[in-house]
């Protein structure tokens, strides 16, 4: 053996034997200083994730303390406010001589009223010795009438009182308006029976929007409110044992038998229920900064439930799902209808007859007020239908619509970007129209 290779033998003995495991070759121990800077780097990392983190819920609690300072020094309130109160045999109609707060945030128009002693929004009802000395009018209607969005000075009765006054002087104009939102003309009638009627008008004009045609048909209207169609908190009309409309009166109870009690309020999220105390909450939400839940659902909820009750069992009979997203009169600009839709045509011409039998045994003349932006004499589904109702009656409509259009006037001008209702420029065109029918029907006042 040659003597170098004794030497490493001999120095191989002299090692000690290793253990070798069965994983050595994936097994792997970095060097601590490796992994102390591992360590440090994830610490350093974790430390700039945390301030990071902590300086964007700064900022975003910074942005919402100076929204919310900014909109609470420049929006008095958050909600709109309507004290309600139900009258045997009238129904719904608002608190007498009680604060009404309106909030519209997407128009920046906040308006605070008051309700006269009778409980509408408008001015304390003439005496009846001002009635009686001249031409008194009683305007009845829904929300066109109540228009909480504008100040009473600025309502178009109001306006037409004063421009009357100057170009008319002779006809000696009082007027008064009796106007309760989410209401079509057989709710309305109570209105007269209980309070215009005192005054003996001269001239009672009902005014009439799209959405009547609904307000009037039971089944209609409870799809809109979640209200029960044979439960409802306003005059009603029905078919007795021999298919004859009859009238109803509001049921006080109505609250017990709400279909909303029975079904989930899809449309309200928990960021709508932070609108309610939030003033920044509630201008993110009035720009849709966060989507809001479809109502159609609740409306086709309600309509299947409604569906189920004898009265109603032919509601869904040809109902389009497209109408489930729009306004709930929509469907009465189709040029064909479905039969429970001509149906509140007919509830609809039978308010509008129960008015004409009024006024016709109480001396008055009657005329009715087209207040839209949209109805009139260019082929309209709508408009021709009221028409149809109306001069089967005898009974003249104005029509705002046509009368701006007659002014050059764009419609849009008329109403709020956000809210289908007049402003003021609205109420003007609305007085203006019913001053030039006036000049045109002086005899009405006899």
């Amino acid at each position: 053996m040659r003597p170098e290779y004794a030497v490493c033998r001999s120095k191989a003995k002299a090692m000690k034997p290793r253990s070798i495991q069965s994983d050595a070759l994936f097994s792997f121990t970095p060097p601590r200083k490796y992994v102390r800077a591992l360590r440090a780097a994830t610490q350093t990392w974790l430390r700039m994730a945390a301030w990071n983190a902590a300086l964007v819920i700064a900022g975003l609690l910074l942005i919402a303390l100076a929204g919310e300072s900014y909109f609470r020094l420049t929006r008095p309130f958050i909600e709109t406010s309507i004290p309600i109160q139900f009258v045997d045999g009238v129904g719904l109609i608002r608190e007498p001589n009680a604060e009404l707060r309106y909030a519209e945030w997407n128009d920046d128009n906040f308006v605070v009223s008051r309700t006269n002693g009778l409980g509408f929004l408008d001015r304390e009802p003439v005496s009846a010795e001002r009635a009686a000395a001249g031409c008194h009018i009683a305007f009845i209607g829904d929300s066109y009438v109540e228009a909480k969005e504008v100040p009473i000075a600025d309502k178009f009765h109001v306006r037409l009182e004063e421009m009357t006054a100057r170009e008319l002087p002779h006809l000696n104009i009082a007027t008064q308006a009796y106007g309760i939102r989410n209401t079509g003309q057989i709710n309305q009638l109570p209105f007269y029976d209980e309070y215009a009627r005192r005054l003996n008008p001269k001239l009672v004009m009902p005014v009439f929007f799209l959405n009547d045609f609904m307000n009037n048909s039971p089944a209609l209207h409870a799809l809109s409110s979640g209200a029960d169609p044979d439960r409802m908190p306003f005059m009603t009309a029905h078919r007795d044992a021999n298919g004859d409309m009859a009238l109803r009166p509001p049921d006080a109870d109505y609250e017990r038998f709400l279909l909303a009690r029975l079904t989930k309020r899809w449309h309200e999220s928990a960021l709508d229920r932070l609108a309610r105390v939030s003033h920044f909450a509630k201008w993110l939400s009035a720009k849709n900064i966060w989507p809001y839940n479809n109502y159609s659902y609740q409306i086709a909820a309600w309509a299947n439930m409604i569906a189920e009750l004898p009265c109603c069992s032919a509601l869904t009979d040809g109902w389009q799902p497209s109408w489930y997203r729009m306004a709930i009169g929509a469907p009465f600009r189709e040029k064909q209808l479905p039969p429970f839709l001509e149906e509140a045509l007919e509830y609809t011409a039978f308010g509008i007859e129960q008015f004409k039998r009024r006024a016709d045994r109480d001396g008055a003349k009657l005329a009715i007020l087209a207040a839209t932006q949209y109805m009139g004499k260019q082929g309209d589904p709508q408009f021709d239908r009221l028409s149809a109702i109306a001069e089967a009656r005898d009974i003249p409509v104005i029509s705002h619509y046509d009368y701006m259009v007659s002014r050059g006037y764009n419609p849009s001008d008329g109403r709020w970007r956000a809210d289908p209702h007049w402003n003021a420029t609205g109420h003007q065109w609305a007085a203006e129209a019913i001053l030039e029918w006036l000049k045109a029907n002086q005899d009405v006042c006899d």
